[in-house]
């Protein structure tokens, strides 16, 4: 059972936010970048290095049996978090950025041909459109752009014009991370099948906002961050239908991914470990389950609406500020992104910086979308739970008055 949502005792959980950042108390903003941790998750890191480190499903003492067992726990938390049909669907990877070159050198390096297409929409990140201009180049295949509409949403004309017998892939973002545009994935995934195209779904800046049911979306891949999430860096999950997996060679060799090796040939494991060869992150697996399992207790409605509110106290904040532009504006995201005419984002940031605010200046890893835009950069503000309505306040003094000194 949930409880509801209460904004000072979840604040209480995040020891970060209490810290000054040059002599102002901390207000961050950066949550799209990634999200501070509550204790709970920093717990169970330390519990997990101090009393039950091992290596897993190695040797047969008991401290690696617990700690097997745990991993393999967190790997069932992960899939009933996104509703996988099994837990051998869940692939424990770095992060979003390496589950999508896994998929790249793995199913689309071993499917793709000279001529085949790759759709690939304009306003995604950098990760989900370089691996797949590398596996273009390997393969002779082509990776075309769904472009964008003026609001940031995508030109879905354009999308179903470019679909065709060629289109082997469609990768697109579930939900974008410089203005927060939600795609119809659930539309494009129908449409992408209907042209024997598989589906590969960035969903690091959605799993945190929205639930996430990959056989309700029909994903074929489904990819995201713990680090956006509430847990560590450097841990990831890799969705993808189990009849797909089974097919996919593995990318990395060594230690676990195999049941026997020898100078006549190696045989691989059965999923998941063929493709989590070597010594995984054990601590940020356990601590990932530990994130979820906190974040399914929390209001998640409820922080919704509280976020929301945020967002327009902010957005009523800044907008008298003279040659202040909301770029792309979306109904109902988690963050916005702006630019001040005639001033250097990076300029604002540094002064915003100074008083204790932490926000997103640049590109955002999304250079297709700036150029689009023609634009070199934004600040974004990206919010999350546990921000509060004095850390608004504070923003947009601190917004007038860096806008007043430019």
């Amino acid at each position: 059972m949930t409880a509801q949502f209460n904004i000072t005792s979840l604040r209480q959980q995040f020891p970060a936010l209490d810290q000054h950042c040059n002599g102002q108390p901390l207000v961050y903003l950066d949550s799209a970048a990634t999200t501070q941790k509550p204790k709970v998750v920093i717990e169970t890191i330390q519990q997990y290095y101090s009393g039950h480190n091992a290596n897993v499903h190695r040797g047969s003492h008991t401290l690696t049996a617990s700690a097997t067992a745990q991993f393999e726990q967190a790997r069932a938390t992960v899939q009933q978090f996104i509703h996988a049909a099994d837990s051998k669907e869940i692939i424990w990877t770095r992060g979003a950025t390496e589950a999508l070159n896994l998929i790249a050198q793995t199913y689309a390096r071993n499917t793709l041909q000279a001529g085949d297409e790759i759709l690939v929409s304009e306003i995604e990140h950098h990760a989900n459109i370089v691996p797949w201009q590398i596996v273009a180049e390997q393969t002779g295949a082509k990776v075309v752009k769904i472009p964008m509409l003026p609001d940031c949403t995508l030109d879905m004309a354009a999308f179903s014009q470019r679909l065709s017998n060629k289109t082997k892939i469609v990768a697109i973002a579930h939900v974008t991370n410089v203005t927060g545009t939600r795609n119809p994935v659930e539309e494009m995934i129908e449409a992408a099948h209907k042209v024997g195209a598989v589906t590969v779904i960035d969903g690091a800046q959605a799993v945190a906002h929205e639930q996430v049911d990959v056989q309700a979306l029909d994903a074929d891949f489904y990819v995201f961050s713990g680090h956006k999430i509430f847990a560590p860096a450097g841990i990831g999950v890799l969705y993808g239908k189990k009849a797909l997996l089974e097919a996919m060679p593995p990318w990395h060799g060594g230690g676990k991914m195999v049941e026997k090796v020898s100078f006549d040939g190696t045989t691989f494991s059965a999923l998941p470990g063929k493709f989590e060869a070597g010594t995984p992150n054990v601590a940020g697996s356990l601590a990932f389950a530990a994130a979820i399992n906190w974040f399914q207790s929390i209001d998640r409605e409820g922080a919704e609406h509280h976020i929301q509110a945020l967002r327009q106290q902010a957005l009523e904040g800044i907008r008298d500020i003279d040659d202040l532009r909301i770029v792309g504006l979306q109904p109902e995201a988690s963050l916005f992104s702006f630019v001040v005419d005639g001033v250097h984002h990076q300029d604002i940031a540094t002064l915003l910086d100074q008083q204790g605010i932490a926000l997103r200046a640049g590109h955002h890893c999304a250079h297709p979308m700036m150029d689009a835009l023609g634009l070199k950069g934004t600040l974004r503000v990206s919010l999350a739970m546990y921000n509060t309505a004095q850390d608004v306040e504070r923003f947009i003094a601190a917004l007038h008055k860096a806008c007043s000194l430019l």
